[in-house]
């Protein structure tokens, strides 16, 4: 067993004994000189976008209620005296049924290439009554190390938790179960511990001071939707997708100028509101946020357009998606004759 802070233990499979007990405590031997890669997978609103910017210690992925916030991987850096891991937050596991969905799920399978550990990211407050099959595959179909994290432990009561354990511990041979509350910050040196004994040994991929691999203005497209998706309701959230059109750094201020996509007039009347209140309302929270991050000065300019279907339209989807602007951008600034 592994006691984490919050006094809950959690199950090693390696263990000789499959009865769970509340009494057994492991101490693992600090790691050193280790480096490699993390990805987080778990269904929609299971918690990772909150746990790679409590692992990181600041953040770089939005977090909303609603589920299907994250559309993209990003990739959070975390450089230790025992090592560098860089965990990769994914969109949350579901049955696509667009073309924005699909292009989420690729972002899924892209992440679990050449990475070191898997970490099954399970909302221990809401699992169900049986396995989850499209969770566990992932485990399955993954040549390396899987560990299980239950979170929002903070919201369950042991004797439900423990049985939990147990069925997951018969389902699959975790390297290591490990109970957290990402939200409270809970079981996270514990399963940094973990995650660093199955690291290779390695000099670091990134940077000491290196966080993520997103660039600053595909954060700030990120930042505008996601107060977008915290002031509008029903579909609206869903459907918005923030391109940002320029992103100029001046002396004294930085200009940002960004486009809010919909798909129906109707939601595009809802984003701007009336006299222009919500889309306001948006760009104020916006620009004070990205103030903060940034510690500069922003003019933020933000309007809105209508794409029909757009979710439905894999180029669309591509042109939303900051991987593709990004290396739309490099072209548009490599010059005549690079590369011949």
């Amino acid at each position: 067993m592994v006691r984490d802070e919050s006094g809950i233990e959690s199950s090693l499979p390696n263990s000789s004994s499959k009865q769970l007990s509340m009494n057994e405590i492991v101490h693992s031997a600090p790691v050193r000189g280790r480096s490699g890669f993390a990805a987080i997978v778990g269904r929609p609103n299971a918690g990772k976008s909150t746990l790679i910017n409590k692992l990181v210690g600041q953040k770089i992925a939005i977090v909303t209620a609603k589920p299907q916030t994250t559309r993209n991987r990003i990739q959070g850096i975390v450089t230790r005296a025992e090592g560098q891991t860089v965990f990769i937050d994914t969109p949350g596991l579901y049955d696509a049924d667009s073309a924005l969905g699909r292009q989420m799920m690729h972002e899924v399978a892209a992440a679990l290439e050449d990475i070191d550990v898997l970490l099954l990211l399970v909302d221990a407050s809401h699992a169900q009554t049986h396995l989850d099959e499209l969770l566990l595959s992932k485990a399955k179909r993954f040549r390396g190390k899987t560990i299980l994290v239950l979170n929002k432990v903070d919201r369950v009561v042991k004797e439900t938790l423990l049985p939990l354990i147990e069925q997951f511990t018969q389902a699959f041979e975790f390297a290591a179960i490990v109970p957290i509350s990402a939200l409270k910050g809970v079981g996270l040196e514990q399963l940094q511990q973990e995650i660093l004994k199955l690291l290779p040994e390695g000099e670091p991929h990134f940077p000491e001071d290196q966080v993520t691999d997103q660039p600053e203005r595909f954060l700030a497209a990120e930042v505008i939707r996601e107060k977008a998706i915290q002031s509008t309701h029903h579909e609206v959230p869903y459907a918005v997708g923030v391109h940002v059109d320029k992103y100029e750094e001046k002396p004294r201020l930085l200009r940002i100028e960004a486009t809010l996509s919909v798909e129906r007039d109707s939601q595009k009347k809802i984003l701007i509101g009336h006299k222009g209140e919500m889309l306001k309302k948006i760009g104020t929270e916006a620009r004070k946020e990205l103030e903060k991050m940034t510690g500069s000065k922003i003019y933020l300019g933000l309007f809105v357009k209508v794409q029909a279907d757009w979710r439905e339209n894999p180029a669309k989807v591509k042109e939303l998606d900051w991987h593709g602007q990004l290396e739309a951008l490099s072209e548009l600034q490599r010059e005549p004759g690079d590369g011949e």
